[in-house]
């Protein structure tokens, strides 16, 4: 998770989400209310004691499974460039290819 994470493009993606988020909450003080309760529901479970035993149970499984994701990771990062970009140069990437194309077309439409 921590190395999906680190991805620019999500890692950018995630911080458009949070900015997002936490202007709706500001913006719109009972919804606000909901996620707050929500986000210290969340903490408590997490918290929680009794998650440690099964916590400890499956840690070397989700050490396989970490690993085994991290090599099929490295495998799609090979064959899409664009994961270690930030999603505004991303976008901006995908608007100049596509007004490319469009003018293009315009051109062979009008010759």
């Amino acid at each position: 998770v921590k190395e999906v994470a680190s991805l620019s493009l999500v890692s950018s993606a995630c911080d458009v989400v949070a900015a997002a988020y936490a202007s709706t909450k500001e913006r719109h003080p009972y919804l606000g209310s909901v996620c707050d309760a929500a986000e210290k529901g969340v903490q408590s479970v997490t918290e929680a004691s009794c998650v440690q035993p099964v916590l400890a149970t499956l840690e070397p499984h989700v050490a396989a499974v970490s690993e085994y994701a991290s090599r099929g990771l490295d495998k799609v990062g090979e064959k899409l460039p664009l994961l270690p970009k930030p999603v505004e140069q991303v976008l901006s990437g995908t608007k100049e290819l596509v007004s490319s194309r469009v003018a293009e077309v315009k051109e062979a439409v009008s010759s």
